[in-house]
């Protein structure tokens, strides 16, 4: 009931479609039980023997006949159309909320989620909503009245007769409960591995190129068919229970059946009963068991929706752990200056990844992160960009702890260019704009030569509007880097975070990138995060980290002249330059 009641407060706003559906579907539920009513008219009337009277009569009987089946088909239209069209809508609505939904949620859902669950959650779960609205609750309006309806009509009609086709009635509502109770907790697996084969299917897709490399294709598939088979068990398992409900259901009411021919054929040899009333009987017979016999089918498509329903309300209500607190607001003519003040953080409860960080950075100026890897440089840049909220310490912009600076606010501040660069499928322009959408063509330009990377793009067939394909596939590294490098320029940030931006790159690609950091040295306050020592030398102060700690700060100079861990770094390094 929980999930009906969020589920409804959802639909809210199409309300008026559903109730135009809902309207629709009782008037067509009251002609349809109107019709067997005047068919057991005629029946007695020709059961008596016709005169020019009767025959009046039922030409009358036959073009209400007519105008109701003409009826039905205009609120058969209305029915469907509009139970439908309130149902899509609520779909691409619920698909644009979770959306939205899942942009809101911080870094650690991520960690804790699959891409491939999650896109299964926006598209395949959402589509039961269509399958609730425009199917299931439709059915079951016009069930309930026609159920009502019909008992009404029976009883008024002979009360013992009713009273007997009755008797399968609470048989058939405790196999019901039997059912949907045995039943529901099938669907929901089912849901669950069918989000479970979307992940593997989309990590395989992205990984398809190390699958041939190193010729997995067999191991690849046998997983594939692992989760596809997982999902075949437990759909066929929840098949077979309905496989089991729906024959037993036409069992018992096939007996109301049998007690009206038995016992309403011996009400008319007792007289007790006319011809046509024991026509109009089983034809509302026809009708009231008609939505009983297809409660399996109901219950089974109720249960597989509210299993979809309850994973896209565990979407809705995930917890935003960083979010805007109250009171924020955007910070005016910000300069850049980036202060850590004893801050601590951890992924996981008592494994500490930063342990009493404390270092500034001045508007401008140039500081490097170096280290080994896991030691928490990339988590000081989620930190910076309040991807992530430090469990102890405070982190401030311009003077300002981050959490009083709105959100949207924050980020629009900062450019971040990632050792495992993302570029979307369009083109070189489409990608170094993505952060400025109505930058000129001249912006584009002057951004890309800063980042050292106009001339190649020039060098392409279409140049700026050289497709990139899937990820960048079409781009080298490098190539990638330096159109990242751009896309951070062209936003306009005060601050710009290079997190390993020329960790995968050659000597003459690492030489570009590292003239486009020079030149934005003054500009920009930079944040370099790096194993090449090469590329952070002209750093104003370079910060080593060991275990979460800070344990040495200098220039290159200052470290490489006492012995510690920046200079073995160094010394490292230098044969192989």
């Amino acid at each position: 009931m929980k999930v009906l009641l969020r589920v409804a407060k959802e639909a809210a706003r199409y309300k008026g479609l559903l109730i135009l559906g809902a309207v629709s579907t009782l008037i067509l539920t009251c002609i349809n039980l109107i019709a067997p009513r005047l068919m057991a008219i005629m029946t007695n009337l020709v059961a008596a023997g016709l005169d020019e009277d009767g025959l009046r009569q039922i030409v009358m009987i036959a073009c209400t006949l007519l105008g109701l089946y003409l009826l039905r088909i205009l609120f058969r239209f209305l029915s469907n159309y509009m139970s439908h069209k309130a149902a899509w809508h609520l779909v691409e609505e619920i698909r644009i909320k979770i959306y939205g939904k899942l942009q809101a949620l911080s870094m650690d859902f991520y960690r804790a989620n699959q891409t491939g669950d999650l896109v299964s959650r926006t598209i395949s779960d959402t589509a039961t909503f269509e399958q609730l609205y425009a199917h299931i609750m439709p059915d079951t309006v016009t069930n309930a009245i026609t159920v009502v309806g019909v008992t009404a009509l029976v009883f008024s009609i002979n009360a013992k007769l009713a009273a007997l086709t009755c008797i399968p009635i609470p048989f058939i509502l405790c196999s019901s409960w039997f059912f949907a109770k045995k039943v529901r907790p099938n669907f929901r697996e089912t849901q669950r591995s069918l989000g479970d084969l979307s992940a593997q299917l989309l990590d395989n897709f992205a990984g398809i190129q190390e699958i041939q490399v190193f010729g997995q294709q067999q191991p690849a598939a046998e997983k594939v068919e692992q989760k596809a088979s997982v999902f075949t068990r437990f759909m066929l398992r929840a098949l077979k229970l309905s496989a089991v409900f729906n024959p037993t259901v036409e069992f018992l009411t096939a007996i109301g059946t049998v007690i009206v021919v038995g016992f309403g054929g011996y009400l008319a040899y007792l007289g007790q009963i006319s011809i046509g009333d024991i026509v109009a009987f089983l034809l509302y017979l026809a009708l009231f068991y008609a939505p009983i016999t297809g409660l399996a089918n109901l219950l089974e498509q109720i249960q597989q929706s509210l299993a979809g329903a309850e994973r896209i309300i565990e979407i809705l209500d995930a917890p935003e752990t960083v979010h805007n607190k109250p009171g924020a607001t955007p910070l005016d003519d910000p300069k850049g200056e980036i202060t850590f003040e004893n801050v601590s953080f951890s992924y996981v409860e008592d494994v500490p990844v930063l342990k009493d960080v404390s270092f500034s950075v001045r508007p401008g100026e140039m500081i490097a992160l170096v280290g080994a890897t896991g030691v928490g440089k990339t988590t000081v840049a989620q930190l910076v960009s309040r991807f992530y909220e430090p469990q102890e310490g405070v982190i401030k912009m311009d003077g300002r702890d981050l959490q009083s600076i709105e959100l949207s606010d924050l980020r629009s501040h900062i450019a971040m260019v990632l050792q495992d660069t993302f570029l979307f499928n369009g083109t070189i322009g489409e990608n170094i704009a993505f952060a400025k959408p109505h930058a000129t063509e001249a912006e584009i330009i002057q951004a890309a030569s800063i980042a050292r990377i106009h001339q190649d793009i020039l060098e392409m067939p279409d140049g700026y509007e050289t497709k990139v394909g899937e990820r960048g596939a079409k781009l080298s590294g490098g190539q990638k880097q330096r159109i990242a490098i751009a896309r951070a320029v062209l936003c306009g940030a005060p601050v710009l975070v290079l997190d390993e931006a020329t960790a995968s790159v050659d000597v003459k690609t690492e030489s570009d990138i590292q003239q486009a950091i020079i030149e934005l040295t003054g500009t920009r306050t930079i944040i370099a995060i790096a194993h090449r020592l090469s590329t952070i030398r002209r750093a104003s102060t370079i910060l080593v980290f060991h275990e979460g700690q800070i344990v040495q700060q200098g220039t290159h100079e200052e470290l490489y002249e006492i012995p510690g861990l920046y200079r073995d770094m160094c010394l490292v390094q230098e044969p192989a330059a």
